[in-house]
């Protein structure tokens, strides 16, 4: 387990990619407290979070004794038009980890989640006629691919998807489909345990499944309660977020301790990387950090 380093993430402090008109704490009180609350990785955030220059993000994150390990870069990959800004957003991205030090660094490719009202509206409880028809999943799955291999071609680093709800890949049927259509050798799994709980998917069952394509991987506990609630009050997926469907690790229906023992018996070697989704100026990030770490510090890592 000494190959498994522990990181947090700027959306555990409402730092999203999403516009909610609400401002989240900047990223110098971020990084300090990722760091006091005993992690050593992060992530970097949506554009413009951290500093956009090479050295001046290298110097607010090592500072603090950190290392950068990922960032999310969201695409509408169902619009093919979409795709050239995709690549061009991914590159930049890629490039500036890269030029601050950071080549080991992975792009988290997911969808333009939020963007369409139906996915958003009935997150966590899609049915299959709210999904992709096949001309579109070959959209998607094209798109994605040709922004995992300019990643891998300009800049030589790895893209993993991360499956998110109120995106287009949310269920595990989905998730089944966009690897189906996509080489496991240009474009790995980011496998967060709360979004494919609240997408209707068995974490345990599924990280077993996926095991072989996860190069990545998010720690998020998923409140089945909050859940429930969910469904029957037909909430949109920021109103669950609102009201804690992703809470403290240790606190929902997620099995970290198998998660873990199958990453144990499997020789993983890469970042877990906490993340407990908030929405701007909601809770108290710093002791809900501190709090999931001690929970992880007791199943041994």
């Amino acid at each position: 387990m000494d190959t498994i380093k522990i990181a947090n993430a700027p959306c555990s402090w409402g730092a999203l990619e999403f516009d909610l008109g609400a401002a989240a704490p900047d990223h110098l009180q971020v990084l300090q407290e990722i760091r006091e609350t005993g992690y050593v990785g992060t992530e970097l955030g949506d554009w413009g979070f951290m500093p956009t220059e090479p050295a001046a993000l290298r110097a607010v994150v090592g500072g603090q004794g950190l290392d950068l390990i990922g960032a999310f870069v969201p695409v509408a990959l169902a619009d093919e038009a979409a795709h050239e800004e995709g690549i061009t957003s991914a590159l930049r991205v890629a490039g500036l980890l890269k030029d601050a030090g950071y080549p080991e660094a992975v792009i988290v490719l997911a969808d333009d989640n939020g963007t369409v009202a139906e996915r958003t509206i009935h997150a966590g409880r899609i049915s299959p006629n709210m999904g992709l028809d096949e001309a579109h999943w070959s959209t998607f799955a094209r798109g994605a691919t040709a922004i995992a291999k300019a990643v891998r071609d300009r800049h030589g680093m790895r893209t993993v998807f991360h499956h998110h709800c109120a995106g287009y890949v949310e269920t595990p049927e989905e998730l089944d489909k966009l690897l189906s259509l996509t080489d496991p050798e240009l474009l790995g799994l980011c496998f967060d345990t709360g979004h494919y709980a609240f997408g209707g998917g068995d974490p345990l069952a599924g990280i077993a499944k996926y095991r072989d394509r996860i190069w990545h991987v998010h720690f998020k506990d998923y409140d089945p309660q909050v859940g429930k609630q969910s469904r029957r009050k037909g909430w949109d997926y920021f109103e669950s977020v609102r009201q804690g469907v992703f809470c403290e690790l240790g606190k929902g229906s997620v099995d970290f301790a198998g998660v873990l023992e199958v990453l144990k018996s499997t020789d993983y070697q890469g970042w877990i990387v906490v993340e407990q989704d908030v929405l701007p100026g909601m809770g108290t990030p710093k002791v809900c950090a501190r709090n999931n770490r001690v929970y992880l510090e007791h199943l041994g890592i």
